[in-house]
Formats: C-alpha cells, structure tokens, sequence
C-alpha cells in the first residue's frame, strides 16, 4: 500500500450528500467553527448557504492546479466519515484508490492489517 497520493477520489465520490456529521460534530461546529457550520442545513451537511441546497462538492476541499493534488481545508476539524476513510480494502478497491498497489488485491487480508496500522490514530481497526 502506497501513501496517500492527495488524488481527492474519496472526498469527490463521497460528495453530493453521501456524507454525514453527528449531531455533536455539528453541535461542535456551530459553537466553535462557524465557517463549517455555514455548510450545514437541518442536519445535513455540505449545503450552499444561500439556498440549503446540497452542493456537489465539499466547500473545502481544493484542487492545486500546477499539481492536481487535492487538499481539506477543515482536516483537523473534519466529519468522522472522512476521518474513518478508507476503512476496508474492498471499499479502496471499489473506489479505485491510488494507494492501493497490486500485492494488496491478492492479499487483502495482509493489506487491511496495514491500513488498520497505517489508520491508527483516525479510526478503530476493522481488520482480519
């Protein structure tokens, strides 16, 4: 498994209100992070300000132009389904993640003990 290579493939297939914050994330937001908050409508988020509409992208995530790497502009105060992802090697796969490498397809269960590790600090493992 490769390092993360910033391509933006899991912020963009998971846009467009496939993502969920709890209710104490947007409580959170609301108190302290008021510019996330402004992204919030009854409860789901990601939606424009003006309209409560849900929009097709993350406001924060920015594509550099020169390099077409992708980052988030709230990473430390992101939704815990972006701070969970990737959790299964599957879902990389269906995905079609660049960090997946070709040993991990034919040993998944070797792969997913290394993203288990490499994810300790973002999430519980789910591994074996």
């Amino acid at each position: 498994m490769k390092e993360c290579t910033q391509c933006g493939k899991c912020c963009i297939n998971y846009s467009n209100g496939r993502l969920a914050a709890s209710a104490d994330e947007i409580e959170l937001w609301r108190d302290f992070n008021p510019e996330i908050y402004t992204y919030v409508n009854n409860g789901n988020i990601w939606c424009d300000p003006t309209t409560g509409k849900q929009l097709e992208l993350c406001p924060f995530l920015n594509e550099n132009p020169d390099t077409h790497k992708y980052t988030c502009d709230i990473y430390l105060d992101r939704p815990e389904d972006c701070r969970h992802y990737p959790t299964m090697i599957s879902e990389m796969i269906r995905d079609e993640c660049e960090m997946i490498e070709i040993q991990d397809v034919t040993h998944p269960k070797r792969a997913q003990k290394k993203l288990d590790k490499l994810m300790a600090d973002s999430r519980p493992a789910f591994g074996s």
